[in-house]
């Protein structure tokens, strides 16, 4: 695929935007209730999150602009995919839970915070990359189960996944705060 659309001379800032609005739209798809095609939709689009950065780098157009601007636009794709989530739990007609705003909330919360904490800790000169959940793992948790699940088990299996992305989520906060809390303290402070 990527030989493909480096013969074709699309950009790297193209495919992210494309990707973008793919994920957007799976978090619209959630948001309406359709779990299942939203988790479908997202698993065959997800591909557009590896392709740009390996298009980039096959033809030589990686740039700090074009860094930048990925990983912008997934902070947007993130927001999408959880705030759908949030919106179905607010407003489902079955499945509409105050608890599960809650969890969802405090996973869309942690998911920023996971990005800030690494880019803030770039920005004082360290590689924070430590975590347990990365960007790869909260997409294919959020496409997999509910592609091939949706709502089964009245919607448990669903609740079980974005509660334990919350909960990943925050652990990965509270690690990569205890890595830059490390780095930069002197033994005995």
């Amino acid at each position: 695929m990527a030989d493909w659309l480096v013969a074709r001379r699309v950009r790297p800032n193209t495919i992210t935007t494309i990707g973008t609005i793919c994920t957007c739209t799976a978090g619209v798809i959630f948001a309406s209730g359709h779990i299942s095609a939203g988790g479908w939709f997202l698993g065959l689009t997800a591909l557009f999150d590896v392709l740009d950065g390996n298009v980039a780098r096959r033809t030589g157009q990686s740039t700090v602009f074009g860094a930048f601007y990925d990983s912008t636009l997934d902070r947007v794709a993130d927001g999408f995919l959880l705030g759908g989530l949030l919106i179905f739990y607010a407003t489902h007609p079955v499945h509409a839970s105050q608890t599960m705003v809650m969890v969802t909330l405090a996973a869309l919360i942690a998911t920023f915070l996971t990005s800030y904490t690494r880019a803030r800790a770039e920005g004082l000169g360290l590689d924070a990359k430590v975590g347990m959940l990365q960007r790869a793992e909260r997409i294919t948790l959020l496409s997999a189960p509910q592609a091939f699940f949706g709502l089964a088990l009245n919607g448990w299996i669903l609740a079980g996944i974005v509660s334990l992305l919350a909960v990943t989520a925050w652990i990965t906060v509270f690690q990569r705060i205890n890595f830059v809390y490390r780095t930069t303290t002197s033994p005995g402070e």
